[in-house]
């Protein structure tokens, strides 16, 4: 058998995608302009990678299951059963919704109620598509924008008492009631909500024509959410959540992650993704998809959030490994100069995502946005054969 092969993933079209990075990045033909939000290599059985193999492409779920342990190692075929990790790569043009992910236990309780009820798999108004949690670990391949998390109790003071839509949240907020305040407002009907984001809109739109705000702050979002336009009413509730939440800028190759519980959205850019292998997304608004208000509330972790934007850390002279604390997924990335080469040997069923460069993987060539796995228990060996310093990233299960 061999031990390392060629991968190809699945591209999905979603409407906030770009419709230049990943045609680029691939060099595909997109002359139509149509969305590439998303590049998922995995095994997820919504969208499982195909695999080059002697008797033609297979796909990565089904290649796996037949011989878990030959691929996984025995040690993680027998603790997950398959591939744990979804690796993607994201363009994100349009602002994503306001989400939450649930724990493993939640997720294992959520799914088996509404297997109970009788809500097919399917459903749009489905909460839970499998049994998994989702923590994610991201690094922007550009500069990137995002939310993440609430902000600290005297940010979000500030915030509040000097926006006059906002100031009637102040005594709501009290002290430091996150849960107070984001349950009130999400439970507010849509002719109250609209009376605090109406004039918030009108105030973000016009600083924003008048140039006295930036990316930094959540009027650049809101006013963008919307195209420079106020609607009458009906407004979209997350619109508050981009004034409650730490706005963050994550530079090129640095990082963000991002656990169970943790209120967020990405804004802007392109990145990698890494994640748990599921589908499990709670939302909280800036979407036209499902809302189950109650069930967000249950979910969200109502404390301050301080982002911590990792650098990685260097494991060895090529390769720096950013830090994921979960046992089902971890990343890093591998840069070889011109004509250089690395060997080490893999502990699980590793991909490597080549973003920059050319390089020769065990027989394998590959060059920018191409992607091959190497299966558990093997040495590999990359070799740099581009004119360029070649760039990949590798997800691997610690």
């Amino acid at each position: 058998m061999n031990t390392a092969y060629k991968l190809q993933g699945i591209h999905r079209h979603y409407e906030w995608g770009g419709s230049a990075f990943i045609p680029q990045l691939m060099q595909l033909d997109n002359t139509i302009g149509k969305p590439f939000a998303e590049y998922w290599m995995g095994a997820h059985p919504s969208a499982p990678a195909l695999v080059a193999t002697s008797e033609g492409q297979k796909a990565l779920d089904q290649m796996i299951q037949e011989n878990k342990a030959h691929f996984l190692g025995k040690n993680i075929a027998d603790q997950f059963g398959t591939l744990p990790y979804l690796f993607k790569i994201l363009d994100v043009e349009k602002m994503l919704s306001i989400q939450v992910h649930p724990s493993k236990e939640n997720a294992e309780k959520g799914f088996l109620k509404e297997q109970l009820a009788g809500l097919p798999i399917d459903a749009a108004h489905r909460n839970y598509k499998d049994q998994n949690h989702k923590p994610e670990v991201m690094v922007a391949l550009s500069d990137f924008w995002l939310l993440h998390g609430f902000m600290p109790v005297n940010a979000l003071k500030e915030r509040l008492a000097n926006l006059a839509p906002l100031q009637s949240l102040l005594d709501v907020f009290g002290l430091e009631d996150y849960a107070g305040l984001y349950g009130h407002f999400m439970r507010l009907d849509q002719p109250a909500a609209d009376k605090i984001l109406k004039p918030l809109l009108e105030i973000a739109v016009y600083e924003v024509a008048a140039g006295k705000v930036d990316k930094s702050h959540p009027h650049w979002w809101a006013n963008k959410y919307y195209g420079g336009k106020v609607p009458v009413s009906n407004i979209d509730k997350g619109i508050l959540s981009i004034y409650l939440l730490n706005i963050v800028n994550v530079p090129k190759y640095q990082g963000v992650f991002q656990g169970a519980g943790l209120l967020h959205a990405y804004l802007e850019g392109q990145n990698i993704e890494l994640m748990a292998n599921s589908d499990n997304v709670l939302r909280g608004g800036l979407t036209p998809k499902h809302i189950d208000i109650e069930e967000l509330l249950e979910h969200i972790k109502f404390e301050p959030t301080y982002p911590n934007i990792l650098n990685g850390d260097l494991k060895n002279s090529n390769e720096v490994q950013f830090p994921c604390p979960v046992p089902d997924f971890g990343l890093t990335k591998i840069t070889l100069s011109q004509g250089k080469a690395y060997t080490n040997q893999t502990n699980s069923f590793e991909m490597f995502l080549v973003m920059q460069g050319e390089v020769h993987l065990d027989g394998i060539d590959l060059k920018a946005g191409e992607l091959a796995a190497v299966k558990a228990g093997s040495t590999y060996h990359i070799q740099s054969s581009g004119s360029e310093t070649a760039v990949i990233f590798k997800s691997f299960v610690p």
